[in-house]
């Protein structure tokens, strides 16, 4: 989890799958309305290192190899103050697609002849 305290006294603690979902990045977000991604099997996803960007974001580069979304100050208020409703509709979303949270686990196929 990520702590993060703001000047104007509040402070949230985001869930690293919280982030990753929520990633402000073209391939999470799309180019305009309608074209979301919905990001599934994130459940144990880590940050594995954050970067400043300027004196206005950070850079996180998680475990899943993503590491495209600059989350600007303001937008990691934003996602801490609605924090509750984004994983809502976040949960909603996945129950629609009839998607998990959990990674995929990739399984053989059996060959008899091997």
């Amino acid at each position: 989890q990520m702590e993060i305290h703001f000047d104007d006294d509040s402070h949230y603690t985001l869930s690293y799958e919280f982030l990753r979902v929520h990633s402000p990045s073209a391939e999470v977000r799309g180019h305009g309305p309608g074209q979301e991604t919905l990001q599934t099997g994130k459940r144990k996803v880590d940050i594995l290192s954050v970067d400043p960007v300027g004196s206005y974001a950070i850079q996180p580069r998680f475990s899943d190899g993503h590491a495209t979304g600059i989350y600007a100050w303001d937008y990691l208020h934003e996602l801490g103050s609605r924090q509750e409703q984004r994983w809502q509709t976040y949960f909603t979303e996945l129950r629609e697609a009839n998607a998990s949270r959990l990674p995929a686990i990739s399984v053989g196929q059996w060959n008899p002849k091997a």
